[in-house]
């Protein structure tokens, strides 16, 4: 198969995960499990997952000395943690459509970090970008309202927006950290951090997991798993075998699809209602993410 048409191919399934994620997690908040015990049952799963996948690719990369290590702990406690709470409080309160727009704001907050910290320079086409993604999200908080879909979806929405910033700040520190210690070790070390936080979290609010008490083949339980296995786990693995084959401004991309999937998954099993204010979101929403990834993708070129 061609190395190029097997990295889509890879990152297709792994964006297609990540956006029926959206709408596992809201079937299962907060009926099946709470937010806090959600957070604790994902972080949990994922840092045995990478820590078993590192014990496979250790002879690869060098390992961290106890300040980075420390640090990438500490971002995972904060970063990682954060992103990963607020996102499940926010669907416990909103509809995966909405929340679904705020991660996709997610490289426009990324290109904000970057420029504050000098690794980016601006150009037309980010800022406009940057303009009608914000725009999106704004449209998206002023139109929506509290229905049988969304208890509170004002709420729900800011705690998305909060999660996506988190998220793009990991991001920023996990490029840093990869190239010389890998994604397993990296991916370990900060899941392994937010999952202490969410044991901390846990101790204090509860654990609440009505999803315990059925059967393996119940449906919640199935999907619990499901997004214990894919979303939280594979889809990872397969975005970093894609990046061995294809640039980071193809893959990057692709967290577009998150938006596209959650949205038709949600109109057809009804947890969404269709809306022409959140369909021009959706729109602002592409557009700002497609002028920021095509300004990258030209300074990238110029720069060879």
């Amino acid at each position: 198969m061609n190395p190029k048409l097997k990295g889509n191919l890879m990152m297709f399934v792994a964006k297609t995960f990540s956006g029926l994620n959206q709408n596992a997690l809201r079937y299962l908040l907060p009926t099946w499990m709470s937010p806090q015990t959600g957070v604790l049952l994902r972080l949990g799963f994922g840092s045995m997952f990478f820590g078993a996948y590192e014990l496979f690719v250790r002879k690869k990369f060098s390992l961290p000395g106890w300040k980075d290590t420390l640090l990438l702990f500490v971002a995972g406690l904060i970063l990682v943690f954060g992103y990963m709470w607020a996102l499940l409080e926010g669907l416990s309160y909103t509809t995966p459509i909405s929340s679904s727009i705020f991660i996709s704001l997610q490289p426009v907050f990324v290109f904000i970090i970057c420029l504050i910290i000098k690794t980016e320079k601006s150009t037309w086409k980010k800022v406009i970008g940057m303009l009608l993604g914000f725009g999106g999200a704004l449209l998206c908080v002023l139109t929506q309202h509290t229905g049988e879909v969304a208890s509170d979806p004002f709420k729900g929405n800011m705690f998305c927006l909060l999660g996506a910033f988190l998220f793009s700040c990991y991001l920023v520190t996990e490029k840093k950290y990869i190239p010389k210690y890998g994604s397993a070790m990296v991916s370990f070390l900060t899941f392994l951090g937010g999952a202490v936080g969410a044991v901390v979290l846990v101790c204090f609010s509860g654990w609440e997991a009505e999803v315990f008490h059925k059967s393996l083949i119940s449906t919640p339980f199935l999907i619990l798993l499901f997004v214990l296995i894919f979303p939280t786990s594979i889809s990872y693995l397969l975005q970093d075998f894609s990046l061995k084959l294809l640039s980071a401004t193809v893959v990057a991309l692709y967290s577009d699809l998150i938006l596209i999937v959650s949205a038709i998954a949600s109109y057809i099993i009804g947890q969404d209602k269709f809306s022409w204010w959140q369909i021009l979101a959706i729109v602002l929403m592409l557009v700002s993410v497609f002028l920021v990834e095509s300004s990258e993708s030209k300074q990238e070129e110029l720069k060879k």
